[in-house]
């Protein structure tokens, strides 16, 4: 069965950096979509991003321009390069792997951004 585990958060400061990774296994990686979402203390869960197997890529308004999805199908890996944190994207990331029969989640990392 699939499982997913993310790794790569932890406490920046505002306009700093972060990069997530998500390990897949169990699968066929380049059969399914991935994404990324997030939750933040007393907020429902947002999604952020997402990339096809092909590779196109999509984003929330609120990270466009400063976040960056990408995989690598040979590692099946997702990747999600942040840039320009701000403490609005404090949160709980989870990585999920989608296809039509159905989709899985990866456990979260915390990404903090305080001073």
């Amino acid at each position: 069965q699939v499982q997913l585990v993310e790794s790569g958060g932890g406490l920046v400061q505002p306009g700093g950096s972060l990069r997530l990774s998500c390990t897949f296994s169990g699968s066929r990686f380049s059969m399914y979509v991935m994404g990324w979402y997030r939750r933040a203390p007393g907020n429902q869960r947002e999604w952020v991003a997402a990339i096809t197997g092909a590779g196109t890529t999509s984003y929330a308004d609120s990270v466009k321009g400063r976040f960056a999805i990408s995989r690598d199908n040979a590692k099946n890996t997702v990747y999600l390069q942040m840039n320009s944190l701000s403490p609005e994207d404090t949160a709980v990331y989870y990585c999920n792997a989608r296809k039509p029969t159905g989709e899985y989640w990866g456990q979260g990392t915390q990404v903090t951004v305080s001073l």
